[in-house]
């Protein structure tokens, strides 16, 4: 499938999720991939922070980017942070060894092998909810046109997770923000538990869960409560093609 036809595909996915009851988690997990294929970057991650709250992991295209990520939010430096705290994307910045700018992510960022990183705001009439991070592993620079690109994947995104707030009603999507938060949680530990059971990968015990929720047309998070609670034994989960 060529760009132009993956990034339709991509735009009609994620406008299905402008729907009621739809999965954060989900939604945030395929906009991760899809820039991946899409653009051509390494490795993505995404991070939401309710009002007045720190910035928490969320979703990545891959488990060692989850790792990365995790250590951003306790370093408290990192692209992630400064996009979230400014609101403004950083485009193509280097990652060296003497990187003054974030000393203790960047040489973790370079020991996972990567040169280049981006981040671009996901924000909505001025309200910044997080963040969307992009890594390159070779000097490949994002041009002006996958920037525009990569913004506009992220505006949608932020679209779905912001579609039910009004001026007077915060308190709605507040909670949408917990749930998203609180659904990351349920899914590390159906993962871990796959993971142990399985004798597999991180990654592919989320491609079990992934694939097994869209197989029954079930929330990703639904599935994920339903192996931790086990109510649905891990022998019978779908697996993925």
């Amino acid at each position: 499938m060529n760009r132009e036809s993956l990034l339709v595909n991509t735009l009609v996915e994620l406008a299905d999720n402008l729907v009621d009851n739809y999965d954060v988690i989900d939604l945030l997990t395929l906009l991760s991939h899809r820039c991946v294929e899409a653009i051509g970057v390494s490795a993505t991650g995404v991070m939401l922070a309710l009002p007045g709250a720190e910035l928490q992991f969320v979703a990545s295209s891959n488990e060692s980017m989850r790792v990365l990520e995790l250590f951003q939010i306790q370093a408290n430096e990192g692209p992630c942070v400064d996009c979230y705290t400014s609101g403004e994307p950083i485009i193509n910045h280097e990652l060296v060894e003497a990187d003054e700018r974030w000393p203790k992510f960047t040489p973790r960022a370079i020991a996972q092998g990567f040169v280049l990183v981006h981040s671009m705001p996901m924000r909505l009439r001025g309200r910044t909810i997080g963040a969307l991070n992009l890594f390159h592993e070779d000097e490949q620079r994002l041009s002006s046109s996958d920037v525009v690109v990569i913004q506009g994947l992220a505006d949608v995104a932020t679209i779905a997770i912001l579609q039910h707030e009004t001026s007077s009603n915060a308190r709605l999507l507040n909670n949408q923000l917990s749930f998203a938060l609180n659904s990351r949680i349920i899914i590390e530990q159906a993962k871990g538990m796959i993971s142990q059971s399985a004798t597999c990968s991180m990654d592919e015990a989320f491609g079990y869960l992934r694939t097994h929720a869209r197989n029954h047309n079930l929330r990703l998070t639904d599935v994920a409560n339903a192996v931790v609670e086990g109510s649905l034994a891990m022998s019978s989960l779908d697996l993925p093609k």
